[in-house]
């Protein structure tokens, strides 16, 4: 923790604010005050009507919801580990009252008799939520707090968002873009994360193999690295396109690969991109990994009467392991985020629902497609970034 000196006595003076969290809720607090918080329209055709937060929820509930942020404003100017912990606690009781919150914009603003009424989140809420979930990181970074301890903490508010949308959240729009293509949402989900582990899978598999050859020839190593990052420069789209015309001729006339259903279109061209696009990294890291063991330690291992083979198993192997975790788990959230625009070549996955909205512009429908990526990518990174903390501490014992 930040604190100033007294230069007389050399005491500790009380900590200096923290002005990240004071800039972050000073933020909220402009956004939620000022920025619309709903809107509101009878159906999904008509644009709905912003209203601000005090007209979602009224005076007494307005001035309610500004106590959190102003007792989270006062903790931050002096903030020491108590306050700190008050201040998270604050936090993500803000995080999971926003659900709460909407269901009492909905029976406030929605009539009754208008069944096919919509309620919008609007930009104040996504402003104040982007702002909290940095707080949440920001309080976790100051408080030492571990990855998954950290990562749990988010469980409140989805919880939360969870128990309200089945309950008291009928007329909110994303809820009712769910319902209305529950099937298909379901099976894109299923498609999003086959195409996200077959791709991290199989670049897996390759990144080791390129990984041991690099280290074993210098040429593999320049040339596998500039073919690597030469890749990474074309953009995704492009990508998918320089795909489509080889993979539909292989598909035509090599009949075995016809028959396990590559073609120009569909989920060939996107794996064979996704696993492009993820070499780079696993490739590094797994590099890295293996090259910077101690060579101490392998001499010692190899002065044991190791074989190489067990030297590589059982030293080289798990000492690089963490490296090599994180590897995946960056291949992993960049494959996320990726596998949507796969959906434009045929491909599916959640990238469905965010096209469709685009082109019908509604935007609850882009977030039908984009918050479940969002979720699973910030899921993937926490268990991943655990795992990768075990095997540390594994190590350091």
């Amino acid at each position: 923790m930040s604190r100033g000196v007294n230069e007389e006595t050399g005491n500790r003076d009380v900590p200096r604010p923290n002005a990240v969290l004071l800039s972050l809720l000073l933020v909220t607090l402009v956004a939620w005050s000022g920025l619309d918080a709903v809107s509101v329209a009878p159906n999904r055709i008509v644009p709905g009507q912003g209203h601000a937060a005090w007209e979602a929820a009224g005076w007494p509930g307005f001035l309610i919801s500004l106590v959190p942020m102003l007792a989270v404003l006062a903790l931050a100017w002096r903030p020491d580990r108590c306050h700190l912990r008050w201040a998270l606690g604050l936090v993500v009781a803000m995080l999971a009252a926003l659900p709460a919150w909407l269901a009492l914009a909905a029976a406030r603003l929605v009539e009754a008799d208008l069944p096919q009424a919509r309620l919008g989140v609007g930009a104040g809420v996504w402003v104040a939520l982007f702002l909290l979930l940095l707080a949440l990181i920001e309080l976790r970074t100051r408080l030492a707090l571990s990855r998954t301890l950290g990562g749990s903490l988010l469980l409140v508010p989805l919880a939360s968002f969870a128990a309200w949308l089945t309950f008291d959240l009928a007329p909110l729009a994303l809820r009712q873009e769910f319902l209305a293509r529950r099937d298909g949402f379901i099976a894109a989900i299923v498609e999003h994360l086959l195409l996200v582990g077959a791709a991290v899978g199989v670049s897996l598999v390759l990144g080791v193999a390129l990984a041991l050859a690099m280290r074993r020839w210098a040429r593999c190593r320049m040339l596998g690295f500039a073919v690597l990052n030469f890749l990474q420069t074309i953009p995704s789209l492009a990508l998918f396109g320089l795909l489509l015309a080889p993979l539909a001729w292989l598909g035509a006339h090599v009949e075995w690969l016809a028959a396990l259903g590559v073609s120009g279109i569909g989920a060939a061209p996107a794996l064979l991109a996704l696993v492009g696009y993820s070499l780079l990294p696993m490739v590094r890291n797994t590099f890295v990994a293996l090259d910077e063991v101690d060579p101490g330690v392998i001499d010692a291992a190899r002065g044991m009467g190791m074989s190489r083979g067990q030297v590589f198993r059982q030293v080289r192997l798990p000492l690089a392991a963490p490296v090599i975790l994180e590897g995946i788990r960056i291949t992993t959230v960049q494959a996320i985020g990726l596998t949507a625009v796969a959906a434009l070549i045929g491909a599916g996955g959640l990238g469905t629902f965010i096209f469709q909205g685009l082109g019908q512009a509604a935007m609850d429908m882009v977030l039908l497609g984009a918050l479940p990526i969002l979720v699973m990518a910030l899921i993937a990174d926490a268990l991943l970034g655990a795992l990768t903390d075990v095997t540390r501490q594994g190590e350091a014992t």
